[in-house]
């Protein structure tokens, strides 16, 4: 649902612009700050139950943390004969792509004076399990097609917050990791 209504008041979304705004002209000033590397420490508990924390960071030239560790069960439904102890992983990275692309609409329809009163990302993915239960090798393991729905309440036209959500597009990075190859090795220790 899209509401339009124009505003002259100060758009409050709960973002806080200018400080991105600064991080943005301080990193171009300094490219070796932008350099981060996110981090996370999945742990298997028991079946196809895992945890992962993620508490520390490396940004802005040094080690940072979160304020508290977050942690993230992980499971698949009793449909899989598991236990269902938290959201299946390829569900865990549709609710980041949802995330990262919501918090992006956020973020751009403050810099662009937009008063947001409801933002909802409908997620949602399609996968064959023929390619990893292993039974047609020419299946990809992964999502065949990802698609996102938003439904925004805003101060805004509709041709406003399509252009908001194609800024956000345009800058996520759960966008670029899920819809570009990456380069992922994996080892053991």
């Amino acid at each position: 649902m899209t509401t339009t209504t124009t505003t002259t008041q100060p758009v409050d979304n709960g973002v806080e612009i200018e400080a991105i705004l600064g991080a943005r002209e301080a990193m171009t000033g300094m490219p070796a700050a932008a350099a981060f590397q996110w981090r996370a420490r999945t742990t298997w508990v028991d079946g196809t139950h895992s945890r992962t924390t993620i508490g520390d960071f490396f940004g802005v030239g040094g080690e940072q943390s979160h304020r508290q560790d977050h942690v993230l069960e992980g499971d698949h439904p009793e449909l899989f004969a598991s236990q269902d102890n938290g959201p299946a992983p390829v569900e865990t990275a549709l609710a980041a792509l949802g995330a990262c692309l919501t918090a992006g609409v956020a973020t751009v329809a403050t810099n662009r004076g937009i008063q947001l009163r409801s933002v909802t990302a409908h997620v949602e993915a399609d996968m064959d399990l023929q390619g990893i239960m292993g039974i047609d090798p020419t299946v990809r393991n992964g999502f065949s097609g990802v698609r996102v729905r938003f439904d925004i309440d805003a101060d805004a036209t509709r041709e406003e917050l399509a252009a908001v959500v194609a800024q956000s597009q345009k800058r996520s990075a759960v966008h670029d990791v899920i819809s570009n190859p990456t380069s992922v090795q994996v080892v053991l220790s």
